[in-house]
């Protein structure tokens, strides 16, 4: 066995530990996935996962140097501790995490691919190539992925709840507290949806939890709606702005205030089409929202988000 052969090898195992991390980091995003294009996008990347694996184990067997039995539980708790670490992380810094994994598999099978050049290993220099194309697309995904988030989305993958008060904690770290801020907590804490809407609840036999979380949600679009109309009236033109922003995120806006004219009486078709003419990442946001609050058509769904992700290619530079 020549140095270089016994380098392969060694390289071929440090391929097979992340490659099974990689597998269980996309069986983890799957359940973050904003559609079901999206989910079945995630699941079918694991599964060609554990084919590439497979595909690393063979060409191990073939050069006579004996997969690492436990390469795929290292893979798996190591995916479980990045997993673990990522829920007290931002969103954006998650997905970092995820692209220096899958630069790693990529700077490698490039490395790989040299090596088994050297060495005469068509075997090899072809499993090389198979694993250059797969990273460089996942590395290109990623790169959509935070593209989109960075233009306010909407992403491919939403946040889990803990890396949303992550980002709203850095967020609060490193901007002031303005008066649109004290202004939403004065609100809500106030507001109160009326008792005539909660009797209503309770008379068709909703559940206790259904009757606190209309009536929480309720109370916070009323309060954010208020306290938008005061400060504007007001003159505050930035905090009314901000508080605008607050309702259009949470899908709360009335029909008649959204940037498609019309928008509850479209067709899914035409509701697509409207959407494609948007050029505004914050305008697809709003509908998006507004869609998955009330009529929560995927294929509507579904449409915005890839009308966005092909501004954020355009952004990133991605072909």
């Amino acid at each position: 066995m020549t140095a270089t052969t016994s380098t392969i090898i060694a390289q071929l195992r440090a391929l097979l530990t992340l490659t099974n991390t990689e597998i269980q980091v996309a069986q983890t995003r799957v359940a973050q996935a904003r559609t079901e294009a999206v989910r079945k996008e995630l699941q079918q990347n694991a599964s060609n996962g554990e084919d590439r694996a497979q595909a690393i184990k063979t060409v191990l067997r073939e050069l006579g140097g004996a997969p690492s039995v436990i390469a795929p539980a290292v893979g798996r708790i190591t995916a479980a501790f990045k997993a673990a670490a990522e829920q007290a992380q931002p969103f954006d810094e998650a997905l970092l995490g995820d692209l220096a994994l899958e630069h790693q598999l990529l700077d490698r099978s490039r490395y790989l691919k040299a090596l088994s050049t050297s060495d005469s290993q068509k075997d090899v220099e072809r499993l090389a190539e198979r694993l250059i194309t797969a990273h460089t697309a996942t590395v290109d995904w990623l790169i959509t992925v935070l593209a989109e988030d960075a233009l306010g989305g909407p992403a491919a993958l939403r946040r889990t709840p803990t890396q949303a008060v992550a980002g709203a904690v850095v967020g609060a770290i490193n901007a002031p507290i303005t008066v649109a801020t004290n202004a939403i907590d004065r609100a809500i804490n106030t507001a109160q949806e009326t008792p005539e809407a909660v009797r209503r609840l309770v008379g068709r036999g909703a559940e206790i939890t259904e009757v606190a979380a209309r009536t929480a949600a309720a109370s916070r679009d009323a309060a954010l709606e208020a306290a938008e109309s005061t400060v504007r009236d007001a003159g505050k033109g930035n905090a009314a702005e901000a508080l605008h922003k607050a309702r259009a995120a949470s899908g709360s806006l009335e029909a008649d205030e959204l940037p498609i004219e019309g928008y509850d009486d479209l067709t899914v078709n035409n509701a697509v089409a409207a959407i494609r003419e948007l050029t505004d990442t914050q305008d697809v946001r709003t509908i998006v929202a507004y869609e998955e609050r009330n009529k929560n058509r995927q294929g509507v769904v579904s449409a915005a988000q890839t009308h966005v992700a092909s501004i954020a290619r355009e952004a990133a530079g991605v072909e």
